[in-house]
C-alpha cells in the first residue's frame, strides 16, 4: 500500500514511546495521523508537532473502545498498539486486574480491528498492523497473562488476514523485542543480561511502514537471539525455557515485573 497525503493512519497508545515513534514515522511519510491515548495533556506536543488529529480514549473502557473504533471504520491504515504490560506471576494479579490487561492487550485490539476491517473490505484497501511482542511467540517466567494476551493476538491476525485476503486489506503483526530508549522494558532501567541485545523505537516504527508497503504476515523487530528463540520455542519449549532460567532470566522478569506493577 502506497502512502500518500490522502491517507488517514491511527495509532493508539501513542502516549507510549513506541506509539509515538511510529507517528512520527507514519507522519514523515506523508500519512495524516490521528492519535489515541489516555492522556490528551501529554499528547498535545505531540499533536502539534505532527499537525494531527487526538482521540481521548482509554482501551479498558467499553464505551470509549466503541467510540474509537467508530472513527477506525474511516482510516486507511490502523496501528494497533496500545497495551498493558501486564508483567509478573499471575497469582500477584487482582482479578480486576486481570480483567484490564485482556480488555485491553486483546478485546480491544480485536473490537478495533473488527469495525476497522468491515469499513476497508467495502473500500477494498486499507492495512492493519498489529503491535505484539515476542513475547507473543515464547513464553518465558512472569509473562503467564503478557503472553496469553499477545498470543491471542496472534492467533487472531494470522485468522483475519486470511479472511481479509481477498478483500483487498492487509493484516501483519510487528514482534518487538527488548526495545531501548522508550516503551516498556526502557521504562523499567533493568539492566539485561551481558550479550543479549536491544533494538530502537524507530526499528519498530520502520517495520510499521515496511507493514504497510509490504503487507508480509509478521516482521520481528529483535535482536538476533531473542528471534532464534522464538522460532526454537515452537519445537523446543522446554529447552528454551530451560535456557532462559540458566541465563538469569528470573531475575530479570522480577526486576521488570517490579518495574511494572504500578502500570496494571
Amino acid at each position: 500500500m502506497q502512502i500518500t497525503r490522502e491517507t488517514r493512519a491511527l495509532v493508539t497508545g501513542a502516549n507510549g514511546g513506541l506509539g509515538q515513534a511510529i507517528a512520527r514515522g507514519l507522519g514523515a511519510a506523508g500519512a495524516r495521523v490521528v492519535l489515541s491515548g489516555r492522556r490528551a495533556d501529554a499528547l498535545e506536543p505531540l499533536r502539534v508537532e505532527l499537525g494531527a488529529e487526538l482521540i481521548v480514549a482509554d482501551l479498558a473502557e467499553r464505551g470509549d473502545v466503541d467510540r474509537l473504533a467508530q472513527a477506525a471504520a474511516d482510516m486507511d491504515i490502523v496501528v494497533l498498539n496500545a497495551a498493558l504490560p501486564a508483567s509478573g506471576q499471575l497469582s500477584d494479579f487482582e482479578p480486576l486486574e486481570v480483567d484490564r490487561a485482556l480488555d485491553v492487550n486483546l478485546r480491544a485490539p480485536i473490537h478495533l480491528a473488527r469495525i476497522a476491517s468491515v469499513a476497508m473490505a467495502e473500500r477494498g484497501r486499507g492495512q492493519i498492523v498489529f503491535i505484539s511482542s515476542i513475547s507473543g511467540k515464547v513464553a518465558a517466567t512472569g509473562t503467564s497473562l503478557y503472553s496469553a494476551t499477545k498470543f491471542g493476538v496472534r492467533g487472531f491476525a494470522l485468522g483475519l488476514r486470511e479472511d481479509l485476503r481477498p478483500r483487498g486489506v492487509g493484516v501483519t503483526t510487528v514482534f518487538p523485542g527488548f526495545i531501548r530508549d522508550a516503551g516498556m522494558f526502557a521504562s523499567t532501567g533493568v539492566a539485561l543480561p551481558a550479550g543479549a541485545g536491544t533494538r530502537s523505537p524507530e526499528d519498530v516504527a520502520n517495520a510499521v511502514l515496511r507493514a504497510v508497503r509490504d503487507n508480509p504476515a509478521e516482521l520481528d523487530v529483535a535482536a538476533f537471539e531473542q528471534r532464534l528463540g522464538g522460532w526454537l520455542a515452537h519445537f523446543f519449549p522446554d529447552f528454551i525455557s530451560s535456557l532462559q532460567r540458566k541465563m538469569g532470566g528470573e531475575k530479570v522478569a522480577t526486576q521488570i515485573a517490579a518495574g511494572q506493577r504500578d502500570k496494571r
